[in-house]
């Protein structure tokens, strides 16, 4: 198998990794690991990259969710039919990979080693702001987790520098919680720069849990990573998806 890009945290005492694009089957716009099913990529090359996905993981196959932007979590026991609407999952069950697919939103990956409870979700702002990661430290402590034990760990996303957003956004953040503005920095005109992984970090914190991010920018680094907004900035047709897996 190619030898795949997998950023590991040590903060994390469970099997996982978040995956750059190196070592996959896929070319064009989507070249290296591209693992979304809902791109234009062939479909064949996105099984092929999926499956040295689950290959490095030791499972057999990848649970995952229909990402929504979306607050809702769902509890998982084994591999789903149809991946549900939803933009986290937890689990308890040994040799359950979850996965959780990116283009700059927030992979973030949750472990309380002591009770054997895992977690996995897709936080861009919005579902961010609508509360998915405290839902998902709540469904894992519905599993048993304690959150003074979890740890999560947000993987490569968007960075502030790369980040430009208007004042709709601003003031939606605003209206949530005042102290959220210390996460936008001056841009140009009348453009601010939001900081979504400080973002998410400090909604992490304050809900009780330890929280870290890899540091990685997925705009900064075209040869590593898929962004969505580097895309279309660049005027390109698609782009790829990263995936990121966590399991017990």
């Amino acid at each position: 198998m190619p030898d795949l890009d997998m950023i590991i945290s040590p903060a994390l005492a469970a099997r996982h990794a978040f995956f750059g694009r190196a070592g996959g089957a896929s070319s064009g716009v989507y070249a290296g690991l591209n693992c979304g099913r809902g791109s234009g990529d062939q479909a064949s090359a996105v099984t092929v990259n999926r499956a040295r996905v689950a290959e490095a993981m030791a499972v057999p196959g990848l649970a995952g969710v229909h990402q929504v932007h979306s607050a809702d979590v769902v509890t998982l026991t084994g591999l789903p039919e149809t991946a549900p609407r939803a933009d986290a999952m937890v689990t308890a069950t040994p040799g359950l990979a979850l996965s959780i697919l990116t283009a700059d939103c927030q992979p973030v990956l949750f472990a309380d080693a002591e009770a054997a409870v895992i977690g996995a979700a897709h936080a861009g702002w919005r579902g961010a702001l609508a509360g998915i990661l405290e839902n998902t430290i709540e469904a894992m402590e519905a599993l048993g987790a304690d959150r003074s034990r979890i740890l999560a760990v947000i993987g490569p996303t968007i960075s502030q520098a790369a980040y430009e957003v208007g004042p709709e956004f601003l003031d939606e953040i605003r209206a949530d919680d005042e102290e959220a503005l210390r996460f936008f920095a001056n841009g140009e005109g009348d453009r601010m720069l939001f900081d979504l992984p400080g973002y998410g970090l400090w909604r992490l914190r304050r809900a009780g849990v330890s929280a870290e991010w890899t540091g990685h920018c997925t705009y900064a680094d075209a040869g590593r990573f898929y962004s969505y907004r580097r895309a279309t900035h660049e005027g390109a047709p698609d782009y790829g998806r990263l995936i990121s897996a966590i399991r017990l």
